[in-house]
């Protein structure tokens, strides 16, 4: 069951997509504006978020474009009433997976829904490993030359958040919207102390981290 986010401001379209996708065997949430999906797109649960380019408070363009800024890496999919080539463009510039232009079909759309889940899939593998340590997505396990590292849930899932995002510079902010999700207050220190936590069962030489790096001012790193 894939996890998708619908963002749609007009009820009739937005009841009609959610309940065609949870029949499909999808688990869905609605929002009905830009600002609340920048919120909750943020969230990093989501598998696929369906997101209307004309929205009140905030466009789809702008919400597409400040979810990538801030690292988010979920497929998008636009919905848009516009069918100008230099629109289509700019949606996927921005960072869209693909676009449906409306009116579309049921039909179409699940089409491509499974066309980009699938593809998500395919680009992530179930097993990941760099220097000794192998990490097991699907069972969410990980062993360390051959042998079982035991992690808090909050270290899987900051480990997993570097690893899906491998070479990018990832921020506190982001960092404790994946781990602990964006409801809850936790300080920036956590993060740190998690980090030190992480190093120590990951790294070979904690003190002088090879694949988790501070990056001076901006947050951390995974080169793995």
């Amino acid at each position: 069951m894939s996890r998708i986010l619908i963002v749609e401001d007009e009820p009739d379209i937005a009841t009609v997509l959610a309940d065609d996708l949870v029949v499909e065997g999808h688990s869905v949430e609605v929002v009905a504006d830009g600002e609340t999906a920048v919120v909750r797109g943020r969230q990093p649960s989501w598998d696929l978020i369906l997101l209307d380019v004309m929205l009140p408070k905030k466009d789809g363009f702008d919400v597409c474009r400040e979810l990538r800024r801030s690292g988010v890496e979920t497929p998008i999919i636009l919905l848009t009433a516009k069918t100008q080539e230099a629109e289509k463009i700019l949606g996927l510039d921005l960072g869209a997976d693909d676009y449906v232009t409306k009116p579309f079909s049921p039909r179409e759309l699940r089409a491509r829904i499974k066309a980009v889940l699938r593809r998500r899939s395919a680009e992530e593998p179930e097993i990941y490993s760099f220097g000794n340590v192998e990490v097991d997505f699907s069972r969410a396990e990980v062993r360390r030359a051959g042998q079982p590292v035991v992690l808090t849930p909050l270290e899987f899932k900051l480990l997993e958040t570097f690893v899906r995002r491998r070479g990018r510079v990832l921020s506190r902010e982001r960092l404790l919207d994946a781990a602990w999700g964006g409801d809850v207050h936790v300080t920036d220190r956590a993060v740190d102390a998690h980090i030190v936590n992480l190093r120590k069962k990951i790294e070979p030489r904690p003190a002088e981290p090879r694949f988790l790096l501070s990056v001076r001012g901006l947050g951390y790193r995974f080169d793995g």
